[in-house]
């Protein structure tokens, strides 16, 4: 009885002794404050120097990188499924595989430049500021949402973003209107995100050239690996001085690739295959990418990453929880935003004997 009773107790303390070894094992690291790695060189038109080769990465910064994908990532997948549970309807387009593009972007510009972009825009909608929650409450229509719940995935706003825009190329005439209003003083790049299909045809059967940097023509361009969180934030650093610098606009492809289909209507894998989707996962995944350059140049470790993952993880969480939880706007505000003074209307509902009234 007393070796049995004896086994039970070393059993329970070498459970409690390991999660304090491995705590231990962490904080004794030596860390590496920054580390310099090569990155991809872009391919350049109209410019005779393009972005640095090569960008020194600081452990602050690569561990905040990180955790941004990582955010994005899970929220995107957590949008899947509130989706197929029925939770959010309508369109909703997923950026799972692009997260360097928005992350990348905003490590490269200031918090007071403007952005303006298409659907897809999850991920810039969180690196621009707005919470995890207020973006899936948006989606599932709630209150709580960003735009009050009656935006939806493609009419999400913060401030300096100007929203995700259904209309394709939408963003363009808005970015010019917006630029005319400051006296043209805005300065002005171009990103197009190529994750190599347009819907569902590849972008080689649907385009005489695929070289959409060049398409500015007499616009200068530059084509920068997409999946690379570093290569996209200096390319973005250089494009932003390029035209703070007066020497106009400039056009900025990002390669890069998605997961999830064009929209959630669409399962991604007739027009390509589950192989090469798994291709790019195990090559090019930018979260797996930047994770292996940390812990390889001992900026971090494995075990400081699963513990950031359980962090986002549990952010997630409750943040669905919110978004399904949280009250639906009442129908008097059905008018609300639309007009500046929101004066009282009446709206016909799916019979003309319906009608609903907006309360000012």
């Amino acid at each position: 009885m007393k070796k049995m009773l004896a086994a039970a107790v070393s059993r329970v303390l070498s459970r409690v002794a390991q999660k304090p070894a491995s705590r231990v094992l962490v904080a004794s690291c030596n860390y590496s404050n920054d580390a310099m790695f090569e990155i991809k060189k872009c391919d350049l038109y109209r410019l005779e120097e393009g972005p640095p080769v090569t960008t020194v990465l600081t452990r602050e910064d690569g561990l905040k990188y990180y955790r941004m994908m990582q955010t994005i990532r899970r929220m995107e997948l957590k949008a899947d499924q509130l989706y197929k549970q029925k939770f959010i309807r309508g369109f909703c387009h997923l950026c799972d595989g692009q997260e360097a593009c928005c992350v990348g972007l905003e490590a490269g510009i200031n918090p007071t430049d403007h952005v303006i972009t298409s659907y897809r825009a999850h991920g810039l909608c969180y690196t621009r500021g707005l919470s995890v929650r207020s973006i899936l409450a948006e989606l599932t229509g709630r209150r709580g949402g960003c735009a009050k719940g009656k935006g939806g995935s493609m009419h999400m706003y913060v401030k300096n973003f100007y929203g995700g825009n259904g209309i394709v190329g939408a963003q363009g005439q808005i970015a010019e209107a917006f630029n005319m209003a400051a006296l043209w003083k805005l300065p002005c790049v171009f990103i197009c995100e190529n994750n190599l299909y347009g819907m569902g045809t590849a972008a080689e059967r649907a385009a005489a050239s695929t070289d959409y940097y060049k398409r500015g023509h007499f616009i200068p361009g530059l084509r920068v690996d997409g999946m690379d969180v570093l290569c996209v934030r200096e390319a973005t650093k250089f494009a932003a001085d390029y035209c703070r610098s007066e020497k106009g606009p400039i056009v900025m492809e990002l390669q890069t690739y998605r997961y999830h289909g064009h929209s959630m209507s669409d399962p991604g894998i007739s027009y390509r295959t589950r192989q090469e989707i798994q291709n790019v996962r195990s090559k090019s995944d930018p979260i797996m990418l930047l994770k292996d350059r940390m812990v390889n140049s001992k900026l971090a470790t494995i075990e400081e990453f699963k513990e950031i993952d359980v962090e986002v993880r549990k952010e997630i969480e409750d943040a669905a929880h919110f978004a399904i939880t949280d009250p639906e706007p009442p129908l008097e505000e059905l008018g609300h935003h639309i007009y500046c003074d929101n004066e009282p209307f009446e709206v016909r509902g799916s019979s003309q004997w319906i009608k609903f009234k907006s309360l000012s």
